[in-house]
């Protein structure tokens, strides 16, 4: 039964409806907190030498000292939650858009509802008194994984594998912000001139600090692949903290985390003016 109040039409009139928009945009925003907090801590990292955590863990931390942190805890882990309905959407009946139906894309969109799922349930879990889940080091969880997964049959293969795609998602993310494909996702035709700049600013900048992260975090789950040591994997934090030692130093940690503070405030924008 596929008429107009067949279950099946029910669920796709629901799937873009006002409720998953709301979602989406809240989640979104969200999303844009917790790179903003992970930017300033890193920025204060590279600028003081401090022994923070810059990653998932440290910004929940800070939002936790704060006065009103355990209603913001709430809300992230609910504006995230939005965000993994409104992805699974996508993945079922496919993204805004003309390409958004594309095998790919739904693929894709799965990917993102696992992980915005799984983040979700961290942080809920964490606003309600877990504090090992959602604040665990990025560092000591990836190490982690990776001498289980070393552990198994063929296990260097595998972590292999999926180092070598984080590198290459990195890449593709760093590539696509320089592309500046985030404009057709959003209403580009009807943004003023300003707004277009403070996106593209923010969006390219953001874009490529992000994606570097990612493909540092690769890189060192790759390195741990071919040496089969999982000490040498890294999280978000010890990646963060590796570009300081680089020719260029801490600056080199400085320019990338401003940077992800860039992507905190261009999500903010891209929760406003994406086509959802």
């Amino acid at each position: 039964m596929t008429g107009v109040g067949s279950p099946a039409a029910v669920a796709r009139r629901a799937a873009h409806g006002d409720a998953v928009r709301a979602g989406a945009r809240a989640g979104l925003a969200a999303r844009g907190v917790l790179y903003l907090l992970i930017g300033v801590l890193a920025v204060r990292i590279g600028w003081t030498g401090t022994g923070e955590q810059a990653d998932r863990g440290g910004a929940l931390t800070e939002v936790a000292s704060t006065p009103f942190g355990a209603v913001l805890l709430w809300a992230l882990g609910v504006g995230l939650a939005g965000m993994a309905v409104w992805r699974l959407t996508e993945a079922v009946f496919g993204a805004a858009g003309p390409d958004g139906g594309r095998a790919t894309k739904r693929a894709m969109s799965g990917l993102r509802f696992v992980f915005y799922a799984v983040v979700s349930f961290l942080v809920l879990s964490f606003a309600a008194g877990s504090r090992g889940s959602g604040a665990g080091s990025s560092d000591r969880q990836s190490q982690d994984v990776t001498g289980r997964v070393l552990g198994l049959p063929g296990g260097q293969w595998w972590v292999g594998a999926v180092a070598a795609g984080i590198v290459v998602a990195g890449l593709c993310i760093a590539g696509s912000a320089c592309l500046r494909k985030y404009r057709k996702h959003l209403k580009w035709g009807g943004m003023s001139t300003n707004q277009r700049r403070f996106m593209n600013v923010t969006g390219v900048a953001g874009g490529v600090s992000r994606g570097l992260v990612f493909a540092a975090v690769g890189f060192f789950a790759l390195k741990a692949a071919v040496q089969f040591d999982p000490a040498q994997a890294k999280g978000v934090d010890d990646a963060i903290r590796s570009f300081a030692y680089t020719p260029v130093g801490p600056w080199l940690l400085i320019t990338v985390a401003v940077g992800l503070a860039l992507f905190g405030v261009f999500s903010f924008g891209v929760a406003k003016w994406r086509e959802v």
